[in-house]
């Protein structure tokens, strides 16, 4: 999928890989928004399709409508705003995991969650719609997987995003050390035990992640709010056990900062194996057009 060609609509639906798709698919333009020279906006980003005409109570819907496409993101665009968005959420995840530390558990187990699930959410809510807030290369790596999201873009993506977990670590050991300790993920439990749960808290996020981002049916407004109380909830069941990382870059940053690698291995690899595997579960159980038509005209009591 070439998200930088202006003149088709995707076949596919829009996803966080996808800033800026159209929010129904399925309409083929009978002309070139490339015809117009010169004009305005509108002009230049409206593209027609044929509709049959229809009879309503005030009169009849004309037989042509427009749909208006949003100006294309560049590549640059996309990759500023996922710097900025991924540093958010390491500065935010790795402080109020050392602020924790520093006062003696103040913010709780519960607090630490919270911090981390609403900067999710609010960073989705406000670059979303520029470079699709992934955050995490596992998500990037799922995406691309399932042809929501360019392969030739995934290697400037998880470069973005392991440069902005650097800077985020090295400035709160600039600010907190040596309390930094806090800020980095190391398994409290059995390496096995660690892996599993770093696999089923990946999973779980990418199955909403990928029902909230890839399937019209789904209320994708609300996919900040979805995705964030995910990560909440995942971060309770795993944070006391793991840290609840879900995350490569959100272990790598602390890693290599304080050169602790106690357990990296495992935070490098179940997230990103957990979330092939949770992309791959719903895109096998979701609803597909044919069915939904199939359903929609099989007799019921409703009908």
């Amino acid at each position: 999928m070439d998200h930088e060609d202006i003149g088709s609509i995707p076949s596919a639906p829009a996803t966080p890989g996808t800033p800026g798709g159209p929010l129904f698919g399925g309409f083929r333009r009978e002309r070139s928004s490339q015809n117009s020279s010169r004009g305005s906006l509108h002009k230049a980003y409206c593209g027609c399709f044929s509709v049959e005409p229809r009879a309503l109570e005030d009169g009849t819907l004309p037989p042509l409508s427009c749909v208006i496409s949003p100006p294309p993101v560049s590549i640059a665009q996309k990759v500023g705003a996922e710097f900025i968005g991924t540093l958010i959420l390491m500065f935010a995840a790795e402080a109020t995991s050392i602020v924790n530390q520093e006062t003696l558990n103040s913010e709780t187990i519960l607090g630490c969650a919270a911090a981390t699930g609403l900067t999710v959410m609010m960073i989705i809510l406000s670059t979303g719609h520029i470079s699709g807030a992934h955050l995490n290369p596992a998500v990037t790596i799922a995406f691309a997987a399932l042809k929501h999201f360019p392969w030739k873009q995934v290697p400037v993506y998880i470069g973005t995003q392991v440069m902005a977990s650097f800077c985020a670590s090295y400035l709160l050991k600039l600010i907190f050390h040596p309390e930094m300790d806090g800020g980095v993920t190391v398994p409290k439990v059995g390496y096995g035990e660690a892996f599993a749960l770093e696999f089923i808290i990946s999973f779980i996020l990418m199955f909403v992640v990928t029902a909230v981002s890839t399937d019209t049916r789904a209320v994708g407004e609300l996919a900040g709010i979805a995705v964030g109380g995910t990560v909440m909830v995942t971060s309770l069941i795993a944070g006391p056990s793991t840290g609840a990382s879900m995350n490569p870059v959100r272990s790598l940053g602390p890693a290599v900062a304080l050169n602790n690698y106690k357990g990296i291995w495992i935070y490098l690899t179940a997230p990103i194996l957990g979330t092939l595997a949770g992309a791959g579960v719903y895109t096998a159980v979701k609803i597909t057009d044919e069915e939904q038509n199939k359903a929609a005209a099989t007799p019921s009591f409703r009908h």
